[in-house]
């Protein structure tokens, strides 16, 4: 049986097994992989993917999807509930295994890290479409249930990016981006130096003060388990394989210390009259930070769950869901009402809760994926440290960060706009990133290895010999997690650091704390590594976040550039952190992960899925999604194939496409935020126009100018038409058949309205 993939125009077949398995296929060094992912990027696929795999095909290039949308991983997970017709392959896996040969080639789009709420909702839409996929089990029953839910947790949060990033990663902002953003610097909120905005976390008993770590020794299996106060043992794990000179480290949250913080935060916020918000990572934490995010709840109302706490518990809600989840329910309580109310009167009582969207009544503690604190944080301080509050106004804010890890970056930061005043994006200078983040690298790697403890003792790391590696005392409830690095990640990791500082001339920081157990054993083996290469010239210091959050900002005002080399969190973190006060947004970053086996992964950008973006589409027939990421990835992808391959003249396909990139943005050609101006889909056909021009006027392939030539003048003859197919549609709402899973046929319409610009790219094809 063949699978047929029609939805960007272009014919991907990949046979299925007798389970509905996709069959692994080699990749020629011809080929790229694009992935299809969720919300404004896959919609935006529709649009350019077709331009992409017309040029491409002239070069002999083929680009390839495959489907690694929540819809599509929920869809592989379950083949045997499905009729034959609507089994699709399991790309994730696929793509897994094609990350361990030298000649992948993938381009990465940013995917949905689905969050409980998230996966029930794009469950039902399944449903509703005919998929007879089961029903999510929040409390399994039986053997079968707890499958059902082992398959669902293995599709939420982080799903996608630790199984892909087998290699570490090199995220900096183009020259071109860069210099594009100094001519024409977006805003920046101004700050007022008695800004009472501030960066709070847990001083105590969080991960931060309680890791423990260990360089283990031999590779073998490590078993974690829980020893009760009654001296009775349970595993919490067992089989966690790791290599010799792999760090391996512990640590617990201990939730007693955790909600008595809140409630001092929550009692300061009220006290000094700024607006109260949580900022965690639920998506990519999706076991340890939805139930931090659950008692941020309970500690906000307390009143509320010590009187109907149990009755909510016993209708199966739960407040690591979040208040949306709860409102929703009450309603088919008896009782509801009466819930809803005190809700609303501990609100009124407490402080003002930061919004995600004031107009809809839609709080920071409505969905635990609502406000992510690598997008959170610098978009507060880029606005002056001002979230919006319940009557609509911006307003100081207390940034409430529990665990203490990283905080100090924001705190940092904060601070010293407050003093020094918002960054300048028209003179300062860039702090790139050399990220860990290889094999599932730190805490990103930690979900089957994180834990809330059913009952009080002490849980143990234990090897193979039955010793006792690490070991931590805890409370009921207390959320424990175990985190590995792999040494071969830790070494490619220095190396690539000290490549980009030779290749750059730029100072590299390794942002790491001599105080801190896990960052201890890293600088060890960042010794030992640099002692082998050659650093002679290079500038590389080691100092703590903080610090080196204090150094890059002096620096970066300056307008000088500063390689920050850290882990994997503050990877994340930072990548939204600098470029966004640099160039607006981080979906601009160019981010090369080199893998470990040779092959390289191409991600467009850290900007998310920008779930507003589809909104405004679904009501307004505007997608106002930046494709700016896809357009560097892809000829930094084509530039690889061309190397690969040996192919002149995919080459030259790759550099007029960097031509036509650096043309689109000097033209203002990027979309524009509301409907009347150009957006995605009109970016895309100047992007088209230039890159074909660019074909058509090198002189490096007279063949491919010859062909190019032709495309090149029947676009621009026609742009005045194509411009206008592409701008009437706006203004109405349009129906995709799905959110999450939208009709490729009626998405297709939506994403190329233009018959025009469609009928020259056909006719390219040919």
């Amino acid at each position: 049986m063949v699978i047929f993939d029609e939805r960007f125009s272009g014919v991907v077949s990949r046979p299925l097994d007798s389970n509905g398995l996709g069959v692994e296929q080699h990749v020629t060094r011809s080929t790229v992989i694009y992935t299809h992912t969720d919300e404004a990027p896959a919609l935006a696929t529709y649009s350019l993917l077709p331009i992409v795999q017309a040029f491409a095909a002239t070069a002999g290039a083929t680009i390839e999807t495959r489907d690694i949308s929540l819809a599509g991983r929920i869809l592989a997970a379950f083949p045997e509930y499905l009729e034959e017709a609507q089994r699709v392959p399991d790309a994730l896996a696929e793509l897994r295994a094609l990350t361990s040969e030298p000649n992948a080639n993938i381009i990465k789009l940013p995917n949905i890290s689905a969050s409980v709420p998230q996966l029930r909702a794009a469950i039902a839409e399944l449903q509703a479409q005919g998929y007879a996929v089961p029903d999510y089990p929040d409390s399994p029953a039986d053997e079968q249930e707890r499958q059902v839910r082992a398959r669902y947790d293995a599709v939420t949060g982080s799903a996608v990016n630790p199984v892909l990033r087998q290699g570490n990663s090199d995220r900096r902002i183009p020259s071109s981006v860069k210099n594009f953003a100094r001519a024409h610097p977006h805003w920046m909120g101004a700050w007022s130096a008695d800004s009472k905005t501030d960066v709070v976390s847990m001083s105590a008993d969080d991960f931060r003060h309680t890791e423990q770590s260990v360089v283990v020794g031999d590779a073998g299996p490590l078993r974690i388990e829980l020893v009760d106060e009654e001296g009775k043992t349970s595993v919490l794990a067992e089989g966690v394989a790791v290599g010799a000179g792999d760090i391996v480290d512990a640590a617990v949250m201990r939730v007693g210390a955790l909600a008595q913080f809140v409630r001092a935060q929550v009692a300061r916020a009220k006290n000094d009259g700024v607006l109260f918000s949580v900022h965690l990572k639920a998506t990519m934490m999706k076991v340890s930070d939805p139930i931090i995010f659950g008692h941020v709840i309970r500690a906000f109302f307390p009143s509320t769950f010590a009187r109907y706490g149990e009755a909510m518990a016993a209708a199966g809600l739960s407040p690591a869901d979040g208040l949306a989840s709860i409102f929703d329910a009450l309603s088919s309580m008896p009782d509801g009402s009466e819930i809803r109310a005190s809700f609303d009167e501990e609100a009124r009582e407490g402080p003002r809760l930061a919004m995600v969207d004031s107009a809809r009544g839609i709080t920071n503690l409505h969905m635990p994926n609502s406000i992510i604190v690598d997008a959170s944080m610098p978009a507060m301080i880029r606005n002056s440290g001002h979230m919006w509050g319940p009557d609509g106004e911006e307003a100081d804010t207390l940034a409430v960060i529990p665990d203490s890890s990283y905080s100090g970056v924001y705190k940092v930061f904060v601070d010293d706009c407050r003093r020094n005043g918002a960054l300048d994006p028209a003179t300062i200078g860039s702090v790139p990133n050399v990220g860990l983040m290889a094999q599932a690298a730190e805490e990103y790697g930690s979900h089957g290895t994180t834990f809330e403890v059913p009952s009080s003792g002490r849980v143990r790391v234990v090897d193979g010999a039955g010793a006792a590696l690490l070991e931590l005392a805890v409370a009921h409830g207390d959320i424990v997690r175990l985190c590995r690095t792999t040494d071969v990640a830790v070494r490619d990791w220095v190396k690539l650091a000290v490549r980009r500082a030779r290749a750059s001339g730029d100072p590299a920081l390794f942002w790491l704390d001599e105080t801190r157990p896990h960052d201890v054993q890293l600088i060890a083996k960042v010794r030992a590594v640099l002692a082998e290469e050659d650093v002679e010239g290079l500038s590389l210091e080691i100092m703590d976040p903080a610090a080196a959050t204090a150094r890059s900002l002096d620096r970066i005002r300056r307008g000088e550039n500063t390689i920050s080399v850290t882990g994997n969190v503050l990877r994340d973190y930072l990548t939204d952190l600098f470029p966004i006060m640099e160039v607006g947004t981080s979906a601009k970053m160019l981010s090369i992960v080199p893998l470990l086996a040779g092959g390289a992964l191409f991600e467009t950008g850290s900007g998310g899925s920008a779930p507003k973006h589809v909104q405004q589409l679904l009501e307004e027939n505007f997608l106002r999604w930046d494709s700016l990421g896809e357009f560097l990835a892809i000829s930094e992808s084509l530039s690889l194939l061309a190397e690969r391959s040996g192919s002149a003249r995919i080459a030259v396909l790759s550099t007029a496409l960097d031509r036509a990139t650096g043309r689109l943005l000097d033209e203002g050609r990027s979309p524009r935020r509301q409907v009347g101006g150009i957006d995605n889909r009109g970016s895309h056909f100047f992007l088209a126009l230039y890159w074909a021009e660019e074909l058509a006027a090198q002189a490096e392939d007279p063949v491919l100018a010859e062909a190019f030539t032709g495309l090149a003048k029947t676009l621009a003859d026609a742009q005045e038409t194509i411009v206008g197919e592409l701008a009437s549609v706006q203004g109405s709402p349009v129906d995709l058949g799905g959110y999450y899973h939208p009709d490729p046929e009626r998405t297709t319409a939506v994403m190329r309205p233009s018959p025009r610009f469609n009928a020259a790219l056909e006719e390219l094809a040919r």
